[in-house]
């Protein structure tokens, strides 16, 4: 079955709406059609919260909550969930409790902002049984405040650990429950003044559509390829949607192998990797916000082939391999050799990626750093990352990837050659390091200049060399 209607439930009652505009966000849906204005926006591009929002999906009989830019998410992304807004926090004319918390210890100026810190302070503890600092200062990364300052705000997500989660929301979630399990899961085929949006649920439809539309975009996430109508004031003409077909979303491990489905949202997969490598599990708390990673993918950030993508120098460095499916066809291919130069890759018309395959060895040392000007919820200037064999104080194996040093996130392959059966020493590091010239040939931007970023490279690699050898933050695989 097809239809071109989106269903989602909002204030408990199911909302239809026929052939959206597959470019409209769900902002200006909210805005401008349901004239519900306490939403913000700011950025326009999922970099303040402002125009943060709250979907619920069904989960095995569980609602679960995530934060989402409304800015840079399409509209028929609702389809099958709850949307959930500022306004709807309020109960019988008494604000939620999260509302109570910023009010008493005086979280809101100007205001602008407070919508966004409140429906992501929402998440939080919808999401958390037990909230401590770590998990308050993930929650707000992705939340910026100008005129406030974040002490009150902080103060008053603390006050939050030992509340009880008794709000109307949780009352209701038996019912939430049952109109959600009433919207048929079918394929979505929308068709608005010539735009068209698709999203099949089974990967026989997709390559179906793929087939007919080879020329269409792919949305895997979308918090790139949305901006390219909230920035450039783009009409995508064709749009096919990746994230409704459930065997794109999975990960699978053994004891040598983890794989990541397309669709497996970052958030999803920042908490598998922390088992494995822990500098990633820390560069991708990094990766945005909470908003971001709760939509962004790894196979999306792979095919937009961006030089400052953060996950991509890491994936290079620990040799990870991409499987690509086609019309007819399917085929792995090692992360070295998919990009081709400035966002461009191997991605054929008519392919996708189905899965990402990260190698496992618990004799694998691995280091990685991300310099950016801010800390949270930034683009990087150099992200460099580092992955060591060492037997008996000789490298056996060196896989070095950097990202903002090229049009292409790329491997150090003359730093790599030169380390590779040499002492695990200062010395070789020094001498390695300022080979970087040979790889790289960075460009002055906005962020960094050219030397700045050579020097930081160079920095990085001897940063590993002197942490490997104090078994900093070393995790070796059980």
């Amino acid at each position: 079955m097809v239809s071109d209607t989106i269903q989602f439930l909002l204030n408990n009652k199911i909302y239809k709406i026929r052939n959206p505009d597959p470019n409209k966000t769900i902002l200006n849906y909210v805005r401008n059609d349901l004239k519900k204005t306490g939403t913000k926006e700011g950025c326009a591009e999922g970099g303040c919260g402002a125009c943060t929002v709250v979907l619920g999906e069904l989960n095995e009989d569980k609602v679960i909550y995530k934060s989402i830019n409304a800015c840079i998410s399409f509209l028929p992304i609702l389809n099958g969930k709850q949307l959930i807004l500022i306004e709807d926090l309020v109960y019988k004319n008494k604000p939620h409790i999260v509302q109570e918390a910023l009010i008493k210890f005086h979280g809101s100026q100007c205001g602008f902002c407070t919508p966004g810190f409140t429906m992501s302070l929402f998440a939080m503890r919808k999401n958390y049984k037990s909230i401590n600092n770590e998990i308050i200062e993930e929650a707000l990364s992705g939340n910026l405040c100008r005129c406030t300052g974040y002490r009150p705000i902080i103060d008053a997500a603390k006050s939050l650990k030992n509340k009880k989660d008794q709000d109307h929301f949780k009352k209701n979630q038996n019912k939430t429950i049952q109109l959600l399990k009433k919207i048929k899961n079918i394929d979505i085929e929308i068709n608005h003044q010539g735009k068209k949006y698709f999203a099949p649920k089974t990967i026989l439809n997709l390559r179906k559509i793929l087939k007919k539309y080879p020329n269409s975009k792919i949305l895997s996430g979308g918090t790139d390829l949305s901006l390219e109508v909230t920035k450039f004031r783009k009409d995508i003409k064709t749009i096919i949607s990746l994230n409704s077909v459930n065997k794109l979303n999975f990960i699978k491990k053994n004891k040598n192998l983890v794989e990541i489905g397309a669709t497996t949202s970052l958030f999803e997969f920042q908490n598998l990797i922390k088992k494995y490598f822990l500098d990633f599990y820390n560069i991708l708390k990094r990766y945005g916000s909470v908003q971001i990673r709760n939509v962004g993918t790894i196979a999306g950030n792979i095919a937009t082939a961006s030089p400052i993508g953060d996950t991509l120098p890491l994936l290079l460095s620990l040799d990870a391999k991409i499987v690509i499916h086609g019309i007819n066809t399917k085929k792995t291919l090692p992360l070295n050799q998919f990009f081709t130069s400035y966002r461009k890759t191997k991605l054929k018309k008519g392919e996708f990626i189905y899965s990402i395959k990260i190698p496992l060895n618990k004799k694998n040392i691995f280091k990685a750093y991300k310099i950016s000007k801010r800390f949270d919820d930034d683009i990087s200037s150099v992200c460099g990352s580092f992955s060591f064999f060492i037997k008996k104080n000789i490298i056996t194996k060196a896989s070095i990837a950097y990202g903002g040093m090229s049009e292409i996130p790329k491997r150090a392959l003359t730093i790599e050659k030169d380390l590779i059966n040499s002492e695990f020493s200062e010395n070789t590091f020094s001498r390695a390091s300022n080979l970087i010239d040979k790889d790289f040939s960075p460009l002055d931007d906005m962020r960094a200049s050219r030397n700045y970023r050579l020097t930081v490279a160079k920095n990085l690699l001897l940063k590993a060399f002197y942490e490997i050898k104090e078994k900093k933050n070393i995790r070796i695989q059980s």
